[in-house]
């Protein structure tokens, strides 16, 4: 990476991408959102002032990101997801910082799968408009990055998977250095990051052949989730190589 990694600043290190990141760039800079809440633009402001590094690049993560939770508390997801990316959007045109904003797959209805970056988006569950609503903020905003992407643990946690649900789903680590590979390219607007198209049952038996995974169903579930969000990542490929990964 030509940036050094000090003059990165990255929000959620303490989620799933976030400790993926610390693994491979363990110098960015990864506040708590004891020093660094980014309901609390005041307080962004200050942390900035008082470090006294000028950052080039903020990595927004930090997200209320489940759906369910956020089915029975939505004004929390309003609170980080919406006001909070606008919170980041604000400090960044003032201090002149390029923002990559991790966005979801989820923003897209689910009809039809392979979705572009240009393709129409229409949530179909609270989680995806809270994700669309930053990603509103972002788009004020000419020196951003929206990155569509979506991820889970290295290791399946669950007992069974969707086998009618289809998706670009890839491990956080296969995922976390997909974008890490995207930090100092010199790239604005959206893009894709994800794999090949399959159900996320697929996707989970590819993570461990050899773990028992019950086929369910997305009707089995409670919540709304879409059926074929999967990812067209033309445009990634075109500008990192799979050898580079």
């Amino acid at each position: 990476m030509m940036i050094e990694e000090n003059q990165v600043l990255f929000t959620g290190g303490s989620g799933l991408l976030g400790s993926e990141f610390k693994k491979n760039l363990p110098n960015l800079i990864y506040p708590s959102r004891k020093d660094f809440d980014i309901t609390d633009y005041q307080q962004m402001d200050d942390f900035i002032r008082d470090f006294g590094k000028t950052f080039k690049v903020l990595i927004h993560a930090a997200a209320f990101t489940s759906p369910p939770k956020i089915d029975t508390d939505p004004i929390e997801a309003i609170n980080s997801n919406i006001i909070g990316t606008a919170n980041i959007v604000k400090l960044c045109s003032t201090y002149g910082i390029k923002l990559i904003y991790i966005s979801t797959d989820y923003v897209f209805k689910g009809d039809k799968g392979n979705y572009k970056e240009e393709d129409p988006v229409c949530p179909v569950n609270k989680y995806a408009w809270s994700k669309l609503g930053g990603e509103c903020s972002v788009r004020l905003y000419n020196n951003s990055l929206i990155i569509r992407t979506t991820f889970g643990p290295n290791l399946f946690p669950y007992d069974g998977a969707f086998i009618d649900q289809w998706t670009s789903r890839e491990s956080v680590s296969k995922i976390a250095k997909m974008i890490i590979k995207l930090i100092d390219k010199d790239i604005v607007g959206t893009i894709h990051v994800g794999g090949k198209r399959k159900t996320v049952y697929e996707y989970a038996k590819s993570l461990d052949e050899n773990k028992k995974i019950k086929e369910i169903s997305i009707n089995d579930i409670s919540f709304t989730v879409p059926v074929d969000t999967s990812l067209n990542c033309e445009k990634y490929n075109s500008i990192i190589k799979p050898e580079d990964i």
